[in-house]
């Protein structure tokens, strides 16, 4: 493997967050918000992931994914390195996307399996060959099937994890024996990601090299100490700390992602809690949740 791309293998290491995007009533970008959720992230997270589900990436047009994108560059005061998410079901629309993105200090990409339209395997390895043959920087893939509607079989994780300019891939099959097959048989330095946050000591536990996470735009530090007591091979201490997320995790996803999480950053008075539609911000019964047993809330 090239020197070069190993070094950027190595910055990936650890929690990558999910950030979201935060918005106005209005429904316009609050990028005050934003440059203050990078300042809460930055305690405790190896890396940023731009333009991510988590992000709400489906609902915002070509210049503010490019505006987003910026302004993360622009003020990124701990210099972490960056993940940009592409991704679609149109092979063709993703590779148009890749070549008219600056990658400009961008450390790789995120690229989320085909949607909708159920590729078999031999369509998804191809569609992602495609992709990592017109990127300019490394390649992550992301594999979701509660949201693609398909799943990326481990098998075919190991055929693409030979391709040189795919690096790893963020896995949120939720399948354990299927991370495990993928940890055993892939290349040495092969990032396995966990998808999961629930899952992120356990997938520590059989050789993943991190996370990338919706509850650390709420909780960084949490993950940090995850990932210190992991690579310390103390995984009582991980599993423990981990374990003071249970509760407020299911919250995150019941009335949709990243509904949950906005209210939890709103109420921890990072950003706002507004989303787009076809979103809307939580509701007062999943609002009253969320205080009840957030960690660092007081209950009301």
């Amino acid at each position: 493997m090239a020197l070069k791309l190993f070094q950027q293998m190595k910055k990936l290491t650890g929690t990558g967050v999910a950030l979201v995007t935060p918005f106005l009533a209005n429904g316009q970008i609050d990028f005050p918000a934003l440059k203050k959720l990078l300042k809460h992230t930055a305690k405790g997270v190896d890396y940023y992931v731009v333009m991510g589900t988590t992000g709400e990436v489906a609902t915002l047009n070509k210049e503010e994914r490019k505006d987003v994108l910026q302004f993360v560059l622009n003020n990124n005061e701990a210099n972490l390195p960056i993940v940009y998410g592409i991704g679609g079901n149109n092979t063709a629309e993703v590779l148009k996307q890749i070549e008219e993105t600056d990658f400009k200090g961008v450390t790789a990409l995120l690229s989320v399996s085909p949607y909708y339209n159920k590729p078999s395997q031999a369509g998804i390895v191809t569609h992602f060959k495609a992709v990592a043959d017109a990127s300019p920087v490394p390649v992550i893939l992301y594999n979701v099937p509660g949201r693609t509607g398909s799943n990326m079989l481990a098998s075919t994780t190991l055929t693409l994890a030979q391709h040189s300019n795919i690096i790893g891939i963020k896995e949120a099959s939720g399948n354990l024996e299927q991370c495990m097959k993928i940890a055993a048989e892939a290349p040495k330095n092969f990032l396995l990601i966990s998808g999961d946050d629930m899952l992120t000591v356990p997938l520590y536990a059989i050789g993943s090299k991190g996370v990338i996470s919706v509850l650390a735009n709420a909780y960084p530090l949490s993950f940090k100490k995850m990932k210190d007591f992991a690579f310390a091979n103390d995984y009582r201490k991980a599993s423990k700390e981990l374990f003071t997320l249970l509760d407020i995790n299911g919250h995150m996803y019941e009335e949709g992602n990243p509904v949950g999480v906005k209210q939890l950053l709103a109420e921890m008075n990072v950003v706002k809690p507004f989303v787009r539609l076809p979103l809307v911000p939580a509701s007062a019964s999943l609002t009253n949740k969320i205080k009840s047993v957030a960690p660092g809330l007081r209950k009301k």
